[in-house]
Parts: structure tokens; sequence; C-alpha cells
């Protein structure tokens, strides 16, 4: 298990990007072999405007990353938070820290974006892709992807975590975060049986459906059991699914500009066309 820690708590910028690339290259040969929607994905606005977000997204990640490096230095030195109230085996304590980072910083997060209105605004982006596939999962405005990482550095302060849980936790959430956005159509039973545990591909359409209460459930990333939990989990009938949004133009899912400027034009509640 030292082995193991040591190994993430090394890994270098370079190698995340290397998982990001596999992860998503991944799910899109997936999604290519078992598609759950055809005609019009894949299209090179679509993914030229997914990809600069994703671009934008690693900037930020570097960044914060650099910025937090002395939160883990004081955490490791001071024997600060919950973690290290607890004297659990190390895999214990992991698991422990991946439900909980799954918890804050992705369900509570996500649920945050939806209730509170200025946050609403800038996840409109994420929601206004008419397209779903892979590459939606990490087409996040800039401050969208700001603010999760303020919850994920939130976890890190109350759990207490070493920097080897966290890079764990952000190596597995990206695996979930383009594997539950894949276009691709599991068989029916198989997605029902997994989306007791996890977000099935199928659970997180539901979400991206264009209006409530869809819209409004399944928050969860990796695990399923928080929207079981918090009654905020939906199955239903794929086909009735409508991708995008009531409140935006779906004739510029695709246009950057358009969706760079999405939060400052668009109020969440009003259709605004220009």
């Amino acid at each position: 298990m030292e082995n193991f820690i040591g190994f993430f708590e090394d890994l270098e910028s370079w190698h995340k990007l290397v998982w990001i690339v596999a992860c998503l290259t991944g799910a899109l040969s997936i999604e290519s072999l078992r598609p759950l929607f055809k005609g019009g994905f894949r299209s090179k606005a679509h993914t030229k405007t997914n990809l600069v977000f994703l671009a934008t997204l690693v900037l930020i990640n570097v960044t914060v990353g650099a910025l937090t490096v002395g939160l883990f230095i004081w955490i490791e030195a001071t024997g600060w938070g919950l973690l290290n109230m607890v004297e659990w085996p190390i895999w214990l304590e992991l698991v422990a820290a991946i439900m909980a980072f799954d918890l804050i910083s992705q369900y509570i997060a996500h649920l945050l974006v939806h209730r509170v209105k200025f946050l609403w605004r800038i996840h409109l982006v994420h929601h206004s892709d008419t397209k779903v596939d892979a590459t939606t999962g990490t087409r996040l405005h800039p401050l969208d992807f700001i603010s999760r990482e303020s919850f994920a550095i939130l976890a890190v302060f109350i759990l207490g975590a070493p920097l080897a849980f966290y890079i764990f936790y952000r190596i597995l959430t990206i695996a979930f975060t383009y594997f539950n956005h894949s276009n691709v159509g599991l068989p029916l039973a198989l997605d029902k049986a997994i989306s007791w545990v996890i977000i099935s591909p199928n659970t997180h359409k539901f979400h991206h459906h264009f209006e409530e209460p869809w819209t409004d459930r399944n928050f969860g990333n990796i695990f399923s059991i928080w929207d079981r939990i918090f009654g905020t989990f939906a199955y239903g009938d794929v086909d009735k699914i409508v991708y995008g949004l009531d409140v935006t133009d779906d004739s510029k899912s695709d246009d950057l500009a358009y969706q760079m400027m999405l939060p400052i034009r668009n109020n969440g509640r009003t259709k605004i066309n220009h």
C-alpha cells in the first residue's frame, strides 16, 4: 500500500494529461462501437468547442494544483482533518476519502450549481450541449470549473486528505466523467444494474434532458448512492431525452464565443437568442 501511495504522490502533471487523453479516447471508441444516439454527433465544430473548454480546464487545474501544494504540506505537518482523527487501515481511509470527495466536490457542488442562481448561470454552458458525448464531460465554463475546484479544496481541508488520496480520486473522477457522459448504449439491463451503485451513462443522460424535472436529478459523478439517499435519483425512457436547454439558443451550441459569454448574457431563466 505504501508503494501505491508513493506512486500517486509522485505523479507528474504530464502523467495526468496522458490519463485524460487515454480516458477520453477510450470513451469515444466505446461510443463509436455502440452509440446510444446517432446522427449529428462528432461534428468538427462540436468537438473543437468542447476540446477548447478541456484545454482551459487543464490550465486551471495545473494552476490550482500549484497554489494548493502548501495546503497538503500544512495538513501533513499539523495532522489536521477527519482522517487524522481515526486510525483505520490505509485502504479503508482511501475508500472513505473517495466517497467523501464524491459527496462534497461532486454531488453537493453539482446540486448547488443547479440551485444557486449565479452558479446556474455559469453551469449553463455544460447543459447547452445538444449532442452529449464523451467530450461533453469536460465542457465547463472556466468559472464553473473554478467553483468545482473550490469544493474539492474544501473537501481536502475537511478530511485532511493526503495528496496521494486526492490525486487518486481525481484520476477516478476523470474516468467516470467521460464514461457517464459518453454516447454509449449499454444493454438496458446492464445499465440499470450498475446504476444501483454508480452513475451509469443512461443515468447521467436524464440529467442532460432540456427541462425539469430530469435536469434537476442525478447529480452524482461516481456513486449513485447520494442521489438515492437524498431523493434526487431518476431513471426513465432514454428515447424521451432531448438534450440542450429551454433557455439557450440550440443553434449556437457549438459557437465558442457565444458559450463563453453565456453566463453574462443569460440569466438562466429567460431564453436569449443573440
